[in-house]
């Protein structure tokens, strides 16, 4: 019996779906418009971001209205070092993902303290706080934002400014942290979190410290995001406070649940959907966010896992 005989329809599409982003540049180079090169590496760094909400999202219960903060984070540790002519990629991504984590660790600390709409509200206030604050900097562009004169560099190793390597950098980057929280989520320390989503009291009374893993997985969550948001600024070559606007925490947050909420590849399915539709609905009608909104309802009336969830049937990933 072939090994790929009892996959589920949704692992066909994912691997169809990663087959079809590493042609992409093919294609490109073909047809010669460059235009879909851009779509396709924004669709795969905002599914990065997506990826890393839906751990805290859909696997953990934790509704964050604050998650594009960590977009902005890793993106300003791109562009303030390369602001002092500072373009050392290493340290520009480690400070991305070290600033994203150290932010997610204090103001976790703090929000895993509520619950429901408190919970909610209180992330979209720390992430609105850091809009402000960044806002309120002059030296940095404030609310004009800060051009990034050269993407990061990594001695030769990784030319960036190369569209096509940008690319495949964020492309690889995508599958990594799918294989990864793959993995995680059929850890034990997965298994804790989809508990403590389900019945959080049940768990705590089994002796598990459901707060130190909501926090762990927190951090976690937000150090991928903040990595998302250093490629992110590369790609755009500039960087402004409204990166972390709670609006844009609102489209991650659409993009996991139509894609699926607590499946794997859901996230990525909800990015290229919503990429997708912005850019066809947005050439059509001007006021293409009413039927972004009537697709959302559809999706959450018929299909509560999302479009992934009508791929496997209702079950989960």
């Amino acid at each position: 019996m072939s090994p790929f005989s009892n996959w589920r329809a949704d692992r066909w599409v994912m691997v169809l779906v990663l087959v079809i982003l590493a042609l992409v540049p093919v294609f490109v180079a073909l047809s010669g418009n460059y235009f879909y090169l851009d779509v396709a590496t924004r669709l795969i760094i905002l599914a990065i971001a997506a990826v890393s909400l839906n751990l805290i999202l859909g696997y953990g219960g934790m509704i964050s209205f604050g998650h594009a903060a960590y977009l902005g984070i890793g993106a300003y540790a791109v562009g303030i070092p390369a602001y002092y002519e500072i373009y050392d990629g290493y340290l520009q991504i480690t400070l991305a993902v070290v600033l994203s984590a150290l932010f997610a660790l204090i103001t976790g600390a703090i929000c895993l303290r509520t619950r429901g709409i408190h919970f909610i509200m209180i992330t979209m206030a720390f992430s609105q706080m850091l809009f402000f604050g960044l806002v309120s900097i002059e030296e940095y562009g404030g609310d004009d934002g800060l051009v990034i004169e050269y993407r990061s560099e990594f001695s030769g190793l990784l030319d960036l400014e190369q569209a096509t390597q940008l690319y495949y950098a964020a492309l690889v980057s995508l599958v990594v942290f799918l294989f990864l929280i793959g993995r995680l989520i059929q850890a034990r320390f997965g298994m804790v979190i989809q508990g403590t989503k389900g019945n959080d009291r049940r768990m705590r009374s089994l002796g598990f410290d459901t707060y130190r893993y909501q926090l762990a997985c927190y951090v976690i969550s937000g150090a991928i995001c903040g990595y998302a948001g250093a490629l992110l600024g590369n790609f755009t070559n500039f960087i402004s406070p409204e990166m972390m606007d709670w609006t844009r925490s609102g489209e991650l947050i659409f993009m996991v649940v139509l894609g699926g909420g607590g499946t794997l590849f859901g996230p990525v399915i909800g990015a290229a959907a919503f990429i997708l539709l912005e850019e066809v609905l947005s050439g059509l009608w001007l006021y293409w966010q009413f039927i972004f909104g009537l697709i959302l309802i559809l999706v959450v009336i018929f299909a509560k896992r999302g479009l992934m969830g009508l791929l496997s049937n209702g079950r989960g990933q």
